[in-house]
């Protein structure tokens, strides 16, 4: 019996990237995302071929009824939730000098990045409490589900020309202690991955300005992150290798988090 697994996002970039991934590993994926299906055919029938069932939702994530709407789809098609991934999000339309940052800027990051990310993990978990174990002959080391959720290295990294950003992504930090520590003993491990550079189509408007950085050597390792890197750490923490870990993060940066002198 295949897992399933919700990937908020999942049209393109890091969450299709994720979708592809968990889908090689033996996951059938739920896909959601704010365009049409029809947008996303390539990537939906990408996903299908690998071996995977795909239900695609369309859903805006800082609709505080998608959680709900989404988990009453996944289960009413599956049967059942064995991990989420929570992935989508937004920057900001433009990029504003803190002291010029508007409310409107702030609710619209924070209310997908932030708001949608706590209320998806809310629906999934509610749900994964109420499940029976995946298996039951092997309860005491197996867990009930898995939650991961794609926050940045902005989480501590200040862009005072994005400090909403850097806001939300610092509460999806959070997010992660808090239901780490309450699912704990429901057997329901959170987890959290930090990118830092990906190339995406949330860094193309500054794709210059880090070549730079990353020619200059402020990255460590001196490319630029590709989605599938940020997919394969996701992999880790949904396989059974980290069943004891929870309300940790993992850097998948380049080492950037590195201080050097």
């Amino acid at each position: 019996m295949k897992k399933t697994v919700i990937v908020t996002g999942a049209g393109r970039g890091i969450g299709l990237a994720t979708a592809v991934q968990l889908a090689k590993d033996g996951f059938n994926i739920v896909m959601t995302s704010r365009s049409p299906e029809e947008r996303y055919a390539d990537a939906v029938q990408k996903i299908r071929s690998l071996g995977a069932q795909v239900l695609y939702i369309k859903a805006d994530s800082a609709d505080t009824a998608t959680g709900e709407a989404v988990v009453s789809a996944a289960v009413k098609r599956f049967g059942r939730i064995d991990a989420l991934v929570n992935n989508a999000g937004v920057a900001p339309k433009v990029r504003n000098d803190l002291l010029e940052m508007t409310e409107e800027s702030f609710d619209y990051v924070v209310g997908t990045n932030t708001k949608g990310t706590l209320f998806m993990t809310q629906a999934a978990a509610r749900q994964m409490v109420r499940q029976d174990y995946y298996d039951d002959e092997h309860m005491r080391d197996r867990n009930k589900g898995a939650i991961v959720n794609i926050s940045s290295c902005s989480a501590e990294v200040s862009s005072i020309s994005r400090g909403e950003y850097c806001i939300s992504k610092a509460g999806i930090s959070m997010i992660t202690t808090l239901f780490a520590d309450r699912l704990a003993d429901e057997g329901i491990t959170v987890n959290e991955v930090r990118p830092g550079i990906i190339l995406t189509d949330m860094t193309g408007p500054v794709k210059e300005k880090y070549d730079r950085m990353i020619g200059e050597g402020v990255f460590p390792i001196r490319r630029w992150g590709r989605p599938e890197d940020v997919a394969m750490a996701v992999s880790m923490f949904l396989s059974d290798k980290l069943r004891y870990t929870t309300g940790s993060y993992l850097d998948v940066d380049g080492g950037f988090h590195i201080k050097r002198l």
